[in-house]
Parts: C-alpha cells; structure tokens; sequence
C-alpha cells in the first residue's frame, strides 16, 4: 500500500444474490470508488469456507482524510441505482477507516486474516516486524479506525443495518494457511491483550484487484 489511510468492509451475502453481487463489485463498484478522489486501490478477498459467503474489501487511501472528504461523500449521497439494490441486502455488515500506523513485509499474499481489534498494539512497528518474520508471511499492516471520519451520515449508510465499530484493524497476509495460521499463534504470544478481543481469524482467499492506475476512467 502507497497511501496512508485505508477503509475496510465486511459482509455477507445471500447465496440468490451472489451472482449479482460479484458482478456489481467488479463491473461498477470497485471501479466507482477508486475513482473517486483520494482512492488509490481497492482488493476483494472471500472466506475461504463453504458454508458462508463473507467477503472482506479493503480500499488503500491516500490519506484518512478521504473518509469524510467532498468528493467520496458525494458518491455516498448519490448511490447508482445498482448500489441502492445491492446495499440493503448485505448482512453482518462492517466498516471502518482510519490511518495505517504500522506496516512491514513486502508484496501481497492471496491468504489473508483481516481482524478487527478492540485493542491496538502498543508497540504496533514492532508487533509487525515481528509477525513478518514468521515463515511464510508477506505482509503486515495495523490500522487506527477513525470513528469520526467514517460515522458520518450519508445516503448509503441509511439503506444498510448497525454498522457497528472496531478500534483498529490487523491484516496478515500470507503465501499459505499454515503460514497463517503460525502467524496468529506467534501474534497471541507476543499480544495477547490486542487478540483476546480480535473477531474471528477468518481466512481470505484474494479474488479481485483494482488499482487507480489501471481503472477504466472512461
């Protein structure tokens, strides 16, 4: 990630609309948002289960100011048609953005743990150094939720249920399972007060990528 801010979602959807809903996120949404001024990136990961169709979004930003900027609160009180359909079907939806205060590792993995943590790090450099090194991991990023920046009201916030909020978020991003899951035992040994709160270490596969540079702005 080049950007300093981030905004990550969760949801789940049903399995009637999942056709309608992948071909939402990848024909008019994702390239809608990063778009949208301050959007640098976005990447789509899906629960790598069988029994649920979760999905995770996380949209690089260059600063967290984006949140509450002009330009993306425009698109949030001006939802297209397609996104009035999709929104208030998406169930145990989450979201949260803020500034990224820790980051190590290089490149991208296609497994990842995206968990929302009641708790941040108070050494949040040196717990991602940390976890990097384990065998098998490529990167590491801690996030600082801002509630201000990503509670305000808009027209799309109004069609989806309590969103709920989390102080922060930590994503490890791996080249396996194994490796992740190594990974979360060596960060309950070296945090255990951030991960007694994490929500469920659901494992992602990568599914999707956009990135502003390569967006269709036509």
């Amino acid at each position: 990630m080049r950007g300093t801010g981030f905004l990550a979602i969760w949801s789940d959807v049903e399995a009637h609309d999942l056709t309608d809903y992948r071909h939402w996120l990848t024909r008019e949404h994702t390239t809608e948002r990063v778009t949208t001024k301050g959007f640098l990136a976005s990447r789509v990961f899906r629960a790598a289960r069988d029994d649920i169709r979760r999905f995770f979004i996380l949209y690089e930003l260059e600063t967290p100011e984006v949140l509450d900027g002009e330009a993306y609160l425009a698109r949030l009180n001006a939802p297209t048609p397609w996104s009035q359909r999709i929104m208030p079907k998406l169930g145990n939806f989450m979201r949260g953005g803020g500034v990224m205060i820790a980051r190590a590792g290089r490149g991208e993995g296609a497994s990842i743990v995206a968990l929302r943590i009641e708790t941040l790090p108070k050494y949040p450099q040196g717990l991602a150094q940390a976890l990097v090194a384990c065998d098998g991991v490529a990167a590491v990023q801690i996030g600082a939720t801002d509630e201000a920046r990503t509670s305000v009201p808009t027209a799309e916030k109004g069609m989806r249920k309590n969103e709920g909020f989390f102080a922060g978020l930590l994503l490890i991003e791996a080249l396996d399972v194994a490796s992740l899951q190594a990974a979360l035992q060596r960060a309950s040994e070296l945090a255990p007060d951030v991960m007694a709160g994490a929500s469920e270490p659901e494992v992602y596969q990568s599914i999707f990528a956009l990135d502003a540079r390569i967006a269709d702005f036509g």
